[in-house]
């Protein structure tokens, strides 16, 4: 990793940003999908952000990438946001979130072999060990959630999600260095939505009918988990490798059941607990420096001879 890319406070802080706004997701796609389609969801959710996006364009005046990369933002686009959110939508309709959430957690595990083929980051036999304690202490915490996992055809749809989601952090890594982050950002929500398009031509009449709370659930997720969200891992992903920031979508679960103990008083047991120490082990563990040997001065002859 180069020295420029540190794992430092502002990276964290905004992965922590990210992970908490992540988390509210599953509610607020609870809600919306009791009145609008998978794919109305998705499309309604990348137009919030998307307009959000626009109105930053226009506030801070950050021009959009160069021209030369806007295939390459195009196609990102439509794969890691349009493919990601219709896949997993149409998917959380027919399997368990359980199961969800542990095919979800392969993203880590995704984005670092795609980040060794494409980006050519070198993964250490400590970092894919702590890969795979997380994803245990993943298994453990869904487990214990009491909730059904079910594994069945439709699962395929998540793990294809999970490889969008993989090829869209690592595709926008090597752009973030000679373009804006946030119009890179920004211009890949704005193919994604129009990507989505299709599937979204009956949400004006979905909103007529849909009530309030529905509503202001679809508002809250395009607002927080996919404009604030989105902006703060692609803030950190500038900072750090993406294998490294990607780990840290390990604490999504983890984060959603304390989130529920706190809001909904659901304690969690030991399994969990213990599943999510195991967790945060296997993460610190990934992104654990290694310490390099001192430099001893060795004594040149013509001291040796004095």
């Amino acid at each position: 990793m180069d020295t420029s890319e540190r794992l430092d406070g502002r990276a964290l802080f905004y992965i922590g940003i990210a992970l908490l706004t992540w988390s509210s997701a599953y509610a607020a796609i609870a809600y919306a999908l009791a009145s609008f389609t998978p794919g109305e969801v998705a499309f309604a959710r990348l137009t919030i952000g998307s307009l959000c996006f626009a109105v930053l364009l226009l506030v801070r005046r950050v021009p959009l990438p160069a021209r030369r990369d806007w295939p390459q933002l195009a196609l990102l686009g439509v794969i890691g946001l349009t493919v990601y959110h219709l896949c997993l939508n149409y998917a959380e309709t027919r399997i368990a979130s359980g199961t969800a959430a542990i095919l979800i957690s392969l993203v880590p595990a995704a984005t670092a072999a795609v980040s060794a083929i494409w980006l050519h980051e070198r993964l250490s036999a400590r970092t894919l060990t702590g890969l795979g304690i997380a994803l245990v202490g993943v298994v453990m915490v869904v487990l214990a959630s009491g909730k059904q996992v079910k594994f069945e055809p439709m699962a395929a749809l998540v793990l294809l999600s999970v490889l969008a989601s993989a090829i869209y952090w690592v595709g926008q890594k090597p752009l973030f260095a000679r373009n804006s982050m946030v119009g890179v950002t920004a211009f890949t929500f704005f193919a994604g939505t129009l990507g989505a398009l299709p599937f979204g031509t009956g949400v004006a009449q979905a909103l007529i009918a849909a009530p309030w709370s529905h509503i202001a659930a679809l508002l809250w997720l395009g607002i927080a988990p996919t404009f604030i969200g989105y902006l703060a891992w692609n803030a950190a992903l500038r900072r750090v490798s993406a294998s490294q920031v990607s780990s840290f979508i390990y604490f999504s679960p983890p984060i959603a059941v304390l989130i529920g103990w706190l809001w909904l008083g659901e304690r969690p047991g030991m399994l969990t607990l213990v599943g999510g120490v195991v967790t945060v082990g296997g993460v610190v563990l990934a992104n654990a420096r290694r310490r390099t040997a001192p430099i001893v001065p060795v004594a040149s002859d013509t001291c040796e001879q004095n």
